[in-house]
């Protein structure tokens, strides 16, 4: 699957069609999904985006491949020259579980999705099971990062009983271009 994620952006960087998905060598099961594009020994993150609306892996792999490269507005587009230095990751979402508690989930193991509302302006949004583990956060860092990712720059304290958290895990696939090649 992750050699998919690459033959997809090398075909758009060449001006190629898309390549098929290769049913043969991977499942075609309904998944929320997400494309991470890193560089480097380190995996600085070059690009990540995903949805959480389960869909067939052979109609939105590709385009969430280009998507996360090409349009991640966090970053400049990736270009053919930085393809080999690249790392992708996907990351396939299960076991959605809404808490009560934001602060009551797993780091390494959840992902955490959230949404809340403060003065009538609605916030939102999702960390993939691994960054908190990453950043060495606890789950209240996590949350005081999310909310301020979401655009909200206040307190936690001042919206913690307001948010609504929706947990996940991630079944992740890694592959450098190295292993592509």
């Amino acid at each position: 699957m992750c050699a998919h994620c690459f033959d997809t952006i090398l075909a758009e960087l060449d001006g190629d069609k898309d390549p098929e998905y290769p049913s043969d060598k991977a499942p075609d099961e309904k998944y929320p999904l997400f494309v991470t594009w890193t560089t480097g020994q380190e995996e600085d993150l070059r690009g990540c985006i995903g949805t959480f609306s389960p869909s067939l892996l052979s109609s939105i792999l590709g385009r969430y491949s280009k998507i996360s490269a090409f349009e991640d507005s966090r970053f400049n587009p990736i270009a053919k020259k930085e393809v080999s230095g690249l790392n992708v990751g996907l990351s396939l979402l299960i076991n959605f579980t809404k808490i009560e508690d934001p602060l009551s989930w797993e780091v390494g193991k959840h992902g955490i999705e959230i949404d809340f509302t403060h003065k009538g302006r609605a916030f939102g949004a999702t960390y993939l099971p691994e960054v908190a583990s990453e950043q060495e956060w606890t789950q209240r860092e996590t949350m005081e990062s999310l909310i301020q990712k979401a655009g909200y720059y206040g307190s936690l304290d001042d919206v913690l009983d307001k948010i609504e958290c929706t947990t996940y895990e991630s079944l992740k696939f890694k592959m450098t271009f190295k292993e592509y090649e």
